[in-house]
């Protein structure tokens, strides 16, 4: 069993961050190590009053040393949410704790709709463009992805060249594959672009009438897993669609802060069957 350690916030409540990952991550069959480098009472999209944040970023050095000191090392990385004082200490351990060939999976969780996630300031997405110019994987959304190329982001939507010269943009950074989502080229569908730097892909899923907080997490983690269980880029993209689109149709109306993704561990483990 391979050994991946995600890096990424702690939201007690939100259905988001670790508390996706971990779960996800081991229903695929692969060991998921976390490291939080904050700790939040909640996720901060709207719905939520406030929210306490405990940084941690001291604790990381530490939790390095204790791991080095016993020769613990990993197979993957996948880092979500991060502030800017964690990336230094993210990328050290990345390059201290690692198996020979160990895969990083960079999703730039910051921004989404056009703007930026409440608490980062506006040149946070250079900040982030450090962590992602090692990413074997890169999963951005739209937003994102433009905010890492110092592009105003697109609300009305791309065309394909024009995705994919932002497709182009973002390998330039440094990423080996750039797994893009919230692609569109038809208002009935959503998809995911996947590129190897050589030919893009795509992945499209019948667009869902409704918007829900978590659904990247969701995403990002099954295919990690997905990565790690041997499947190709496109597959495992293909694959943390379906089970983002099981989880919204799973969730009850009026649950606004998240998804049930809890409901489609069952159809994602018996994937790995």
């Amino acid at each position: 069993m391979k050994r991946l350690l995600t890096i990424q916030d702690i939201s007690c409540v939100g259905q988001c961050s670790t508390t996706v990952a971990l779960p996800l991550i081991s229903a695929c069959g692969v060991e998921c190590a976390v490291l939080p480098p904050a700790l939040l009472s909640n996720h901060t999209a709207a719905g939520f009053k406030g929210w306490s944040f405990c940084d941690l970023t001291a604790e990381l050095p530490k939790v390095e040393a204790k791991w080095i000191e016993q020769d613990i090392r990993f197979d993957a990385f996948y880092t979500g949410y991060v502030c800017e004082s964690h990336i230094d200490p993210i990328l050290s351990i990345m390059r201290t704790c690692a198996k020979p060939g160990a895969v990083r999976i960079v999703d730039p969780a910051m921004a989404d709709n056009g703007v930026l996630y409440k608490g980062f300031a506006a040149d946070f997405p250079s900040k982030m463009a450090r962590l992602c110019a090692g990413a074997d994987y890169l999963l951005p959304n739209l937003t994102e992805a433009a905010l890492l190329v110092g592009d105003t982001p697109k609300l009305n939507g791309y065309s394909q060249g024009e995705l994919e010269r932002l497709i182009a943009k973002l390998h330039a950074l440094g990423a080996k594959n750039v797994i893009l989502t919230g692609v569109s080229f038809d208002e009935r569908e959503l998809g995911t672009a996947v590129s190897d730097g050589k030919a893009v892909e795509y992945d499209f899923n019948p667009r869902l009438p409704c918007m829900f907080h978590g659904t990247g997490d969701v995403f990002a983690s099954v295919f990690a897993g997905a990565i790690l269980r041997g499947r190709t880029a496109l597959e495992a993209a293909a694959l943390a669609a379906d089970i983002v689109c099981a989880a919204i149709q799973a969730t009850e109306s009026g649950h606004w802060y998240g998804v049930s993704f809890e409901k489609t561990i069952p159809q994602l483990s018996q994937s790995f069957q």
